[in-house]
């Protein structure tokens, strides 16, 4: 017997609570850059030909919408560095385990406990003791302290100067 095919046009990224939020979502009152470039363009468009505006206006204007561009970017990058503290916050209390090169090159394995979480030039850093270790090298994360052989077995890459060392607060 022959199916039937169905000639209904189904979307899967359509969802009934996307439109339902999308409805609810309220304007916002503050007045974005978007906002004040069209009500700026409207001004120009609509502006006396025999009394164009001032060039000292003009520019006042555009000193205003550029204040108001830097403070949205200062807005956006503030929340997410809000986040970014908040998620980082969690390493708090937990053992960590970060590489370091000496002068030779050689690549040393330390962990410790990180006792906080600092931020400095926009990067966030855990501090374990006085040691400062920027979030780009921690290697691991774990709750319970990492268990380290005490003879490792030799791999092909042990040739590389590989040690350890355990910061204490």
């Amino acid at each position: 017997m022959a199916e039937s095919v169905s000639t209904k046009t189904v979307w899967p990224h359509y969802d009934k609570k996307n439109v339902l939020a999308a409805a609810s979502r309220q304007p916002s009152d503050a007045l974005g850059k978007d906002q004040f470039l069209s009500i700026l363009v409207t001004q120009l468009r609509n502006q006396d030909p025999m009394q164009p505006m001032q060039d000292k206006d003009f520019i006042a204007q555009m000193a205003q919408f550029t204040s108001v561009e830097q403070l949205m970017n200062m807005s956006t990058e503030l929340s997410l560095m809000r986040q970014s503290i908040g998620s980082a916050s969690s390493l708090i209390g937990k053992w960590i385990q970060w590489n370091e090169y000496d002068d030779k090159g050689a690549v040393t394995a330390h962990k410790g406990i990180a006792d906080s979480i600092v931020s400095k030039d926009g990067l966030l850093f855990a501090k374990v003791g006085e040691k400062e270790i920027a979030l780009d090298y921690v290697v691991s994360i774990s709750e319970t302290e990492p268990i380290v052989p005490e003879k490792p077995e030799k791999t092909p890459t042990d040739g590389d100067g590989a040690k350890e060392e355990v910061v204490t607060p």
